[in-house]
């Protein structure tokens, strides 16, 4: 029996991640439900491919994911069913699964094919409950749709490099829970890129010349602690999934502000460095 995850843009206030709930559980009522998160900004494609791109992998294989993000099926948006790194991903076909695909190869991909002719809203949160039911009781995908060979992909996935290799002009692609801002750039591009060269970080007016190992390296703990002044403080990082992070150290949105609040930056603003 397979575990079935959710990343929703319901939020907890409405009804409709309880019904996708229930729905599953009237198809297979021993089916084992896990919430990754209901709380993607409404329609955001890119922070919803950035939540499951780092937690799917800590599902056992076979586990069965669902993404209800801008998922009303249209002409130019089917539903598919995406099966790779051996784990089943059910969504529409509108660039979130392009993200996972840019580095591992899918191994089946399925056009969902079970739809009635519905004009209800809610019909797009039935057929993914009805399919991810199926599949977690050990159902083959073959069943509910014919396979393709494409899907959507969205513009930006990588970062830009120019020409002599000089500058790198990244993309926000998620802003978490504290606000802080994350960036398209992995650790190991930057570092294939860099070569070892000094470089500096432009993010609007401020610059960043360095880029901490971890949140607490900021603080000198040569100064007494009741003359310290390192909450506040601007910060780059790469976070625990290796993504080049703009953070402000011990941020709070109620006092000190946040990265996203204090520099003014949303999804896919630019952060640029350059290399000397």
């Amino acid at each position: 029996m397979s575990i079935i995850t959710l990343i929703t843009d319901f939020g907890n206030k409405d009804h409709f991640v309880a019904k996708i709930k229930g729905d599953i559980h009237r198809s297979f009522d021993k089916a084992k439900i896990v919430d990754i998160s209901n709380n993607v900004s409404p329609f955001n494609i890119m922070e919803a491919a950035y939540i499951l791109e780092n937690t799917y992998k800590s599902f056992p294989e076979n586990s069965v994911h669902i993404i209800d993000v801008d998922s009303e099926k249209t002409i130019e948006k089917k539903h598919i069913v995406v099966c790779l790194d051996n784990h089943f991903f059910i969504s529409a076909d509108n660039g979130i699964l392009s993200i996972l695909c840019q580095n591992i190869n899918p191994e089946k991909i399925f056009e969902i094919r079970i739809h009635n002719e519905s004009n209800q809203i809610d019909s797009s949160s039935k057929i993914f409950s009805e399919v991810a039911s199926h599949l977690a009781k050990g159902g083959k995908p073959e069943l509910i749709g014919k396979e393709i060979t494409e899907i959507k992909s969205v513009k930006n996935l990588k970062p830009f490099v120019n020409e002599d290799q000089s500058q790198i002009v990244s993309s926000v692609i998620y802003i978490d829970n504290f606000g802080n801002v994350v960036t398209n750039l992995k650790r190991n591009v930057f570092e294939e890129i860099r070569k070892g060269r000094s470089f500096e970080i432009s993010v609007r007016n401020y610059k960043f010349k360095k880029i901490y190992n971890k949140y607490t390296e900021i603080v000198n703990y040569n100064v007494p602690l009741n003359q310290r002044n390192d909450e506040g403080k601007g910060m780059v990082v790469f976070n625990s999934s290796e993504f080049l992070q703009i953070s402000i150290y011990r941020s709070n949105p109620q006092n000190v502000g946040t990265a996203s609040s204090l520099m003014g930056l949303k999804i896919y603003d630019s952060v640029t460095i350059s290399f000397n």
